[in-house]
C-alpha cells in the first residue's frame, strides 16, 4: 500500500518520542499495519524512558482489564443469583403453609434454640436479626400465637449502648418495651472495645409456652426418624 512521505516522517517523530505503535496511528489518524511500522521505524532510537512508560501504560492496561473483568463476573453473578431467585421463588411461598412452616420452625429450633428440659418456656438466640424474625413469624403461623407469652432479653459487651439495642430490636420484633428483661451485660468484655461498628448483641426471645417445644422436639426427632431409616433394597 502506498503511503505519502509526510505521513512516514510524521511516525518517526512520533516515535521519537517514545509514542507505542497504537498511540501513532491514533495521532496520525490512520490505521498503518504493524508490518509496515516495524519497516519505517526499526532503526529509530528510543528514549532513555520508553521502557519506564511501556511499564506503566502496561499496568494501567492491566488495572483497565480487572476491573472489566470485575464488572463482568459481577453481572454475571448478579444474573446467576436472580436465576436462583426464579428457581425458589415458587418453593419459598410453601412456608406461609403451617405445615411446611412447622417443619421449618422444627429444624430452626433444633439447631439455635434452648435444650433446656425444665421450665415452663423456651427460648431462641442470635446476632442476626433475620434469625429472630423467622423464628417470631413461624411462631405466628404455626401455632395459636400470643405475643403476650414472649419476652425478650438483650445479651451485649460493657462498652454498647443499652437504651439504642433495646430501641433497635424493639424494631425488629416488634415487641413492646415492657415485655423485655433487663439487658445482660458481658464482663468479660468490661475494657474491651467492640471492634464491629454494626454489631447489636445477642437477643434472646423467650416463648412462654413449654407445650410449643415439646410440639417442635416431637416433629424434629419424627423427622430424623424418617430420613434415617433405610428404604427397601432395590
Amino acid at each position: 500500500m502506498f503511503y505519502e512521505k509526510n505521513l512516514k516522517e510524521e511516525a518517526i517523530k512520533l516515535r521519537l518520542k517514545g509514542f507505542t505503535y497504537t498511540e501513532i496511528n491514533k495521532e496520525l489518524g490512520i490505521i498503518i499495519p504493524k508490518g509496515t511500522l516495524n519497516a519505517w521505524l526499526k532503526k529509530v532510537s528510543l528514549p532513555d524512558n520508553y521502557k519506564e512508560r511501556i511499564k506503566k501504560i502496561n499496568n494501567l492496561n492491566l488495572d483497565k482489564a480487572r476491573t472489566k473483568a470485575l464488572k463482568v463476573n459481577k453481572l454475571k453473578r448478579e444474573e446467576y443469583l436472580r436465576s436462583l431467585d426464579k428457581l425458589n421463588i415458587e418453593i419459598s411461598e410453601r412456608i406461609k403453609n403451617p405445615a411446611i412452616g412447622k417443619i421449618a420452625l422444627a429444624m430452626l429450633c433444633l439447631g439455635e434454640a434452648s435444650k433446656y428440659k425444665s421450665g415452663r418456656s423456651f427460648n431462641l438466640g442470635s446476632s442476626d436479626p433475620k434469625i429472630i424474625k423467622i423464628f417470631l413469624e413461624l411462631l405466628r403461623t404455626c401455632f395459636s400465637f400470643k405475643t403476650s407469652k414472649i419476652r425478650c432479653t438483650v445479651q451485649c459487651r460493657a462498652d454498647q449502648d443499652l437504651n439504642q439495642l433495646e430501641k433497635f430490636w424493639m424494631e425488629i420484633t416488634d415487641i413492646p418495651r415492657e415485655q423485655f428483661y433487663k439487658p445482660q451485660i458481658d464482663k468479660r468484655t468490661i475494657g474491651k472495645p467492640t471492634l464491629k461498628e454494626d454489631y447489636k448483641g445477642v437477643l434472646r426471645v423467650d416463648y412462654l409456652d413449654r407445650n410449643v417445644q415439646l410440639e417442635l422436639e416431637s416433629l424434629a426427632n419424627l423427622i430424623y426418624n424418617q430420613l434415617n431409616s433405610k428404604g427397601p433394597e432395590v
